[in-house]
């Protein structure tokens, strides 16, 4: 990787290690849904003129959508809203060796010793971490984290066998998918939408804005254009800066706790995520 794109690639993992701590900033005035519901209303104002007809492979773009809109980032903001920043950039990544076990059964792939240790290390940083006594006061925003990453890997399954969507196609039917959801579930369960959006300050918008066009615009975007250029086997295990961002931000910024369990916890969970980027298969097409 020429040292410019590396640049980059740091530069990708500063913007998302951010946006949690902007968006858990911004939760702290706007219920989750209504937080979601905006972002993605936002981004289809700015993506709609790439909405188009995906002849034969709707099914797979709709199933893609839902999951990595209103299922997967219903449950991932009302599990961040609920919890700490830190634990959850840590506890997002299971998606990692959730999405390699289902490649085996849906895919057909192969797990060797070596992404079989990675996953079984993955799995036990997250167990260390969640029974340190600090993340027991939001152990539901845990778990509902890890169903957000349960429901994304499926989407993944599904990215991975479509071809020729472009990324900023994707990611307006991921908002086209989610927006009216979201919408609709925040006035069914949330309430006083319209003066929470009349009393939000600058810094609350902010955190909705940022998340909306700097995570999901930039990053993504990034990343794709990396991949056109990069094997995957280079470039996912740098994504594994993103949470490291992410904990120094809450911890600085938020001035979130930081155990010595929570700190092994994350290394070993990081350090299996990294076995199995490494061991990953080149992938053609990427998420939004």
């Amino acid at each position: 990787m020429t040292p410019q794109h590396l640049a980059f690639m740091v530069l990708i993992n500063l913007i998302w290690g951010f946006a949690l701590v902007a968006a858990k900033v911004s939760m702290g005035h706007f219920p989750p849904l209504l937080f979601a519901a905006l972002r993605f209303t936002l981004i289809i104002a700015v993506l709609f003129p790439f909405l188009k007809i995906q002849k034969g492979k709707m099914r797979e773009v709709i199933i893609i959508a839902l999951c990595a809109g209103p299922l997967g980032f219903g449950f991932f903001f009302a599990g961040l809203a609920v919890s700490n920043a830190s634990v959850v950039a840590v506890i997002s990544q299971l998606g990692v060796p959730i999405v390699t076990v289902l490649s085996v059964f849906f895919l057909g792939e192969t797990i060797g010793w070596k992404r079989g240790l990675g996953i079984a290390l993955a799995f036990l940083g997250v167990m260390i971490i969640s029974f340190d006594p600090t993340v027991f006061q939001f152990i539901h925003g845990v778990i509902l984290v890890m169903i957000s990453a349960l429901i994304g890997s499926v989407g993944t399954i599904f990215q991975r066998r479509i071809r020729n969507v472009g990324v900023f196609e994707m990611q307006a039917w991921v908002a086209v998918a989610a927006a009216p959801l979201m919408i609709g579930a925040s006035l069914a369960l949330e309430s006083h939408q319209l003066e929470v959006m009349q009393t939000a300050s600058l810094l609350n918008w902010g955190g909705i804005f940022y998340v909306a066009f700097a995570s999901s615009l930039v990053g993504h975007a990034g990343i794709y254009y990396l991949l056109q250029r990069y094997e995957v086997t280079q470039t996912a295990p740098l994504t594994l800066l993103s949470p490291v961002f992410t904990v120094f931000f809450a911890v600085m910024i938020l001035d979130e706790p930081l155990s010595a369990r929570m700190v092994l916890g994350a290394a070993v969970a990081l350090s299996g995520v990294l076995i199995v980027s490494i061991r990953e298969k080149k992938i053609v097409d990427i998420g939004p």
